[in-house]
């Protein structure tokens, strides 16, 4: 052995698979009785420990004060610090408050961002059975070193990636690393250079997981050097995408925040230099105006909007994991799926039996009918008795059923003999097994050897290319013809292009005084009973799922691991892609990304897809505009659901790795989820819409009110406290009336919405001027003719800062609806929070008007209920002249 293992540094680019096992040994100078204790304590200082580091978190003092970094909150804070300055105690509070709030819950939401990490670590099985020295052990997997031995069984979890040298019968299930649906039957035979990482049948990856056999493995590569630890590594370094909704706002609030400070300043300087003002006074003025101006609520009614989002979704089983993904849901534009898990059950099912000249659809049979045929025919009868004894799986009677343990093609006969009728248990007892021939990759084939009443009989399933070439008849037992091989290979053909998994039974009489199966020749004689095609079949609501995304504007592909002509016959049978293209792994690897742009375009089926290329898919529809969700359940999916739009990981299948890294998780498993969450998504969106269409005209009247005092020089009609008063009351509880608006009926018929729209639009902009000016020109006629009737300054205050308020309570009726009338079934039902809010914004002005300490604090005034009505009267108009404005311009017409 050597002293320093530097050799062993470009260990992880060996390809291993392809190096004959007489050169395994020596390439990592270790032999067939494994390392010394020495030497593994030397590599192991060398290689490090077995296990994937935890990213470093940044300090969380770090993490609070990053969350400030919006222009909005900015402005807020200099607001804050600037009216605490002049001794406005009551605007300091609410505004700090706000900014708090937000900082809080962005801090909390960061904190997770490192959890996928800690996942992927778990992942990594603690403990190993590793030969050293020629001594059998159990020690921690995080001391395994490249040149141990490993021995495997059934029910371990593979420690580290692993060079076969044994395999016997040994089966690993490699759907979390490579996303195949079936567990994979290893051999330690040497294989061609150029294979894909779910074709290499004599490596066994860390994090997978043995079902059957034994083995024996060399190590190769631990910690960071798996394959499991590229991909950790490989999600360390994704970039994560902002959500269209954070974008958008950034965007508005530095075009908002260089708005209201060009406007302040103009204001200032035309007020001290036309009029002559007093600076201080005028700069207190100013302050009034960049706090009536600013939308300190908004920041609080859209995370209240988006936590309502989330408690809707969790109802619909779809967990939001991070605020901001709700409404990136409605803004996408392709979903990027896996099929197993995901599309599919995750469990095979026979669904097509060929006898001689008969093909059974087992989906077309009812379940008397199907019990029927088996007592009417004798040829399914056998073939059903064959896929019972000559299988290791086991059934057991359950309380609504039968419980099935064992291989998925295995218990898939299980089941299938069940559904016709048949009892595994009596039957197996009724003819007890006497001798087995195992299934081995060698020979493709197993066979039993079971006691009958006359007389033994074996059975054989396998390959149907194998057993070809030991038939000789065809029928069953007691009834035969001669065998039509043309008419089977035409079969096996139909039944590969459909994607089934296809498994061939024959049968034949035990010698007389035979007792046990000779490997070596397994006889002559043996007659096919027929073919069963297996698939793991695609959930039932898949296909409508996919279908609704379609018809919402959202294009669906296929993304897998499995095989090409799988891909394509599931595909076809979802609406995924034209039946026809389909892009490999290999294919795609040597695509340049204009060329790959091209493809993506193109092809909606991918398979023989490794979590590089996924990533890379990704980034591609990406990189062409789109908002892409990427659903998953393995772990080679977790650097594509992290670096998708929106990561939508499964809840029951899915492992720790993809949850972590998701930004949804589907607790059901089931795809349909999707569409309703992209549903909830869009309706989300409408809503956070309908809170800036009220929020920002609102705030631009209380705004106006102020700039045309100034303007004209004369006395503000509301004080700047009065101001965040309104601020509180309108935008915070007015405006958290609309969070609660159902999602509209007509979200699924439209497309997906623009990400890179801005959230001023022509037609925004239009509508908070036209509200701004219908809120000035209401609350300035309100206050100017009290003050000229003789009413004090307080009482002229008092009916303005009430006929404001008024306004804007006739105002959000109309907004309720974003998409068309609000008598179109939004006025009196749908939502009780408008009108419990608009109830207790009247009991908050009430005592705003009339309360002694509320008096003494806004300086206001009691008013005479004559004045009531009339300013509810002028302030009502608001609500007729909104919708008369969506009619002409066509929104509120069906």
């Amino acid at each position: 052995m050597p002293e320093s293992p530097e050799q062993f540094k470009a260990l992880p680019s060996q390809p291993w698979h392809a190096e004959p096992l007489e050169r395994i040994y020596p390439a990592l100078q270790s032999g067939p009785e494994g390392l010394d204790e020495s030497e593994a304590q030397t590599r192991l200082r060398h290689f490090g420990p077995n296990r994937l580091p935890e990213a470093p978190r940044p300090h969380p003092l770090r993490r609070f004060l990053a969350q400030f970094k919006s222009v909005l909150i900015l402005v807020l804070l200099a607001s804050g610090i600037i009216t605490a300055m002049l001794g406005e105690w009551i605007e300091t509070g609410v505004i700090l408050g706000v900014v708090l709030i937000n900082a809080l819950i962005g801090f909390v939401q960061e904190g997770k961002a490192e959890e996928a990490m800690l996942a992927l670590r778990d992942m990594l099985s603690p403990q190993a059975r590793v030969q050293r020295g020629g001594r059998i052990l159990n020690l921690p997997a995080e001391q395994l070193v490249p040149g141990d031995l490993v021995l495997l069984q059934a029910g371990d979890r593979v420690p580290a990636d692993l060079r076969l040298v044994e395999a016997r019968d040994l089966q690993i299930n490699e759907a979390p690393l490579t996303g195949e649906s079936l567990p994979v039957l290893k051999q330690a035979d040497t294989l061609a250079m150029e294979l894909p990482l779910a074709e290499r049948r004599n490596m066994a990856f860390a994090a997978t997981l043995a079902t059957r056999g034994v083995g024996k493995g060399i190590v190769i590569a631990t910690g960071l050097q798996s394959e499991i630890g590229r991909i950790s590594g490989m999600l360390a370094r994704v970039q994560v995408p902002r959500t269209p909704l954070l974008k958008q706002m950034d965007h508005f609030s530095r075009v908002l925040s260089a708005g209201i400070l060009a406007i302040s300043l103009a204001i200032l300087l035309f007020g001290w230099s036309v009029h002559g003002q007093d600076p201080r006074e005028l700069f207190m003025a100013v302050i009034g105006l960049a706090v009536a101006a600013i939308p300190e609520g908004l920041p609080a009614v859209i995370t209240i909007i988006l936590a309502i989002g989330v408690q809707r979704m969790a109802r619909r089983q779809a967990i939001i994991r991070q605020l901001p993904a709700i409404e990136t849901l409605g803004a996408v534009s392709v979903i990027c799926t896996d099929k197993t898990g995901t599309l599919t059950q995750n469990a095979m099912r026979v669904e097509e039996i060929v006898l001689g000249r008969e093909e059974l659809l087992l989906a077309e049979l009812r379940d008397e009918e199907a019990q029927l045929l088996v007592r009417r025919s004798p040829a399914l009868a056998e073939l059903l008795l064959a896929g019972i004894l000559c299988n290791d799986a086991e059934a057991a009677p359950a309380n609504e059923g039968w419980t099935l343990e064992g291989d998925p093609t295995e218990t898939a006969l299980l089941e299938l003999a069940i559904d016709l009728g048949l009892d595994p248990q009596g039957l197996r007892a009724a003819s007890p097994r006497l001798d087995l021939l195992p299934f081995e990759s060698d020979r493709q084939l197993m066979i039993t050897l079971n006691q009958s009443s006359h007389g033994n009989q074996l059975f054989l399933k396998g390959a149907p290319e194998r057993v070809m070439d030991l038939v000789e008849a065809q029928g069953f037992s007691g009834s035969q013809e001669t065998l039509d091989r043309a008419f089977w290979q035409a079969q096996v053909m139909s039944l590969a292009s459909r994607g089934y998994r296809i498994l061939a039974l024959a049968t034949r009489a035990a010698e007389i005084g035979q007792g046990h199966i000779d490997g070596q020749d397994p006889g002559k004689g043996w007659i096919l009973l027929g073919l069963v095609g297996m698939e793991d079949p695609p959930r039932m609501e898949a296909g409508p799922a996919v279908a609704r995304c379609q018809a919402a504007g959202i294009r669906v592909k296929m993304i897998t691991g499995d095989h090409a002509v799988t891909a394509r016959a599931i595909g076809a049978r979802l609406g995924i892609g034209d039946g026809e293209k389909v892009l490999e792994g290999n294919a795609l690897e040597v695509l340049d990304d204009r060329a790959l742009a091209e493809q993506v375009r193109r092809v909606d089926v991918f398979a023989r897809i490794s979590p590089e290329q996924k990533l890379r898919l990704v980034e591609a529809l990406q990189a062409q505009g789109a908002v892409v969700a990427m659903t998953g359940d393995g772990v080679n999916d977790a650097a594509a659901l992290r670096r998708a739009n929106v990561g939508i990981a499964m809840g029951r299948k899915g492992t720790d790795a993809a949850r972590e890294a998701a930004e949804m998780v589907l607790a059901d498993d089931n795809f349909a989820t999707i569409s309703h969450a992209i549903e909830e998504g869009r309706g989300v969106y409408d809503n956070i819409q309908k809170t800036l269409l009220f929020i920002l005209p609102t705030n631009a009247g209380q705004a106006l009110v102020l700039i045309l005092a100034l303007v004209l020089g004369m006395q503000l009609p509301i004080t700047p406290v009065q101001i965040l008063w309104v601020n509180m009351i309108t935008s915070v509880t007015l405006g958290l009336a609309l969070a609660f608006e159902p999602t509209e009926p007509d979200v699924m018929q439209r497309p997906p919405r623009d990400p890179n729209a801005s959230l001023l639009s022509g037609s925004m902009l239009f509508r908070i001027l036209y509200i701004g000016l219908l809120l000035v020109a209401g609350t300035a006629a309100v206050f100017y003719w009290l003050l000229q009737s003789g009413a004090g300054l307080d009482y002229a205050r008092t009916a303005a800062v009430n006929t404001l308020v008024l306004f804007e309570i006739f105002y959000l009726l109309p907004v309720r609806a974003l998409h068309g009338s609000v008598w179109q079934g939004h006025m009196l039902k749908g939502n009780p929070w408008s009108w419990g809010l608009i109830g207790l914004v009247l009991i908050f002005q009430i005592l705003f008007t009339y309360w002694p300490p509320m008096q003494a604090l806004f300086a206001t005034v009691a008013l005479r209920p004559a004045d009531w009505l009339w300013m509810t009267l002028l302030a009502s108009s608001v609500f007729w002249l909104v919708e008369m404005e969506k009619f002409v311009s066509g929104l509120g017409r069906d």
